[in-house]
This record gives C-alpha cells, sequence and structure tokens, in this order.
C-alpha cells in the first residue's frame, strides 16, 4: 500500500501514529534544517537518524551532548529531517505480518542478540554470511505471554499505520515486559538470510507459502 509504506518510511510520523492509537514508542525529536537542537531536553543516551532512511545508514549512537552536531550531520546526508531519539533498554525483537483485512498472520518472533554496538542491516559485504556484531534467533527466547504480546502489538501497529499485504514490525521488549515501537518495514526482504522470511518458516509458512498467499492478497486488493 503506497500511503502506509509513506508513512511508515518516514519514523517520525511512524511514532505518532502509533502513539494516538496508544502503542508506546521511544520519546522523540525531529531537527529540519532550520531547527535547532533541543538539547536541553534529552537524556542519553540518544540515537540521531535519518527520518525517512532505512537499513541504518546514517544512523549514530550517542553518549554525549558534544557528539550530538556530528551525528545530526552526518543523519542530514541521507535526509533533511533528522530524528532523535532516546535509547530504549531492552531485547530488540522482530514480528512478520501478513494480511490485508482484520484476520492478520504473524509469523514467529525474533530475537536480535548484539555483541557490541547496534544493529545494522545490509552493509556488510556478504549479508548472507550474518552479521559482525549480531545475531538473530527465532523464535526468540522470550516467555509466551511475552510472545503473544508482542505479536498483538505487531498486528496493532500493522491496522494503525494501514499496512496491507506484508510488514515486519520491529519492537523492542523491556525488562518489565513492555512492548515499544521500534520502526515498520513495509517491504522487507525475501531472501534466505532475510528475517520476515525465516520468522514466517519458523511458524509454519515456507517461503512458497509466503509468496503464493502475497499473490493472492494483492490480486484480492485489485478487485476491491
Amino acid at each position: 500500500d503506497i500511503q502506509s509504506s509513506a508513512l511508515c518510511m518516514d519514523k517520525s510520523l511512524t511514532y505518532l501514529v502509533a502513539r494516538n492509537a496508544g502503542i508506546a514508542t521511544p520519546n522523540f525529536w525531529t531537527v529540519t534544517a532550520d531547527e535547532k537542537i533541543p538539547t536541553d531536553q534529552l537524556a542519553y543516551p540518544v540515537f540521531v537518524k535519518p527520518a525517512r532512511s532505512g537499513s541504518s545508514f546514517g544512523v549514530s549512537k550517542v553518549a554525549r551532548e558534544e557528539d550530538l552536531q556530528g551525528a545530526v550531520e552526518t543523519a542530514r546526508q541521507y535526509d533533511s529531517k533528522v530524528l532523535i531519539e532516546e535509547a530504549v533498554i531492552g531485547t530488540e525483537i522482530g514480528c512478520a505480518v501478513m494480511g490485508n483485512g482484520p484476520e492478520l498472520i504473524t509469523g514467529e518472533v525474533d530475537q536480535i542478540t548484539l555483541s557490541h554496538g547496534f544493529f545494522k542491516i545490509h552493509q556488510e559485504s556478504t549479508p548472507e554470511s550474518g552479521s559482525d556484531n549480531s545475531a538473530v534467533t527465532v523464535p526468540a527466547d522470550i516467555s509466551t505471554t511475552s510472545r503473544s504480546l508482542v505479536q498483538d502489538t505487531a498486528k496493532a501497529v500493522y491496522r494503525a499505520l494501514g499496512c496491507r499485504g506484508l510488514s515486519r514490525v520491529d519492537l523492542f521488549l523491556t525488562e518489565d515486559g513492555k512492548v515499544v515501537l521500534n520502526g515498520v518495514n513495509t517491504f522487507p526482504g525475501m531472501t534466505s538470510y532475510s528475517r520476515y522470511p525465516r520468522m514466517m518458516t519458523a511458524a509454519g509458512l515456507s517461503r512458497a507459502d509466503v509468496i503464493d498467499r502475497l499473490v493472492s492478497l494483492a490480486l484480492a486488493g485489485k478487485s476491491r
């Protein structure tokens, strides 16, 4: 869906719509070319990123105010609109969602474990071999209660943003069991090492099954 994809591409708009639907998001600020950075409002560490980009390009983790301006300039190489968000302390998780109507299918929840730094994707020379600082586990090592909460939250995000067909909803699971939105990818990868098909496979749907269902959903959408 073009409208929802455009909405989800802008993380600040994604967060605003999600918050309006009662879904938790990080505290965040946006900075355009003519705006002053709200340094007096920030609690470090923060992530500075292009508001409308992906795959962690232009993203910096900032722990000190003196490093903030440089991180903003890095993000501005990719987008004139910059997002500054407070770091969420928790486990990075994701959920694959598929469907057009009220009945949505979710895959197994996955989990990202970091050895250092922050999660980056598609920046390796050989991504099929995995990341140099992270490992993705499917299914996630979380409780059944947390798993259900993550899947329900992912579906709520999907509906609130008007997604259709498929999306991967990225979230944080905090130590106290709270689920916080991280972002939404409305056109996730379908390679053998991509997260979306791996989550669906773990839930019993092969990559071929997923593609067949997506074609059917697309055809059904055209006939509306």
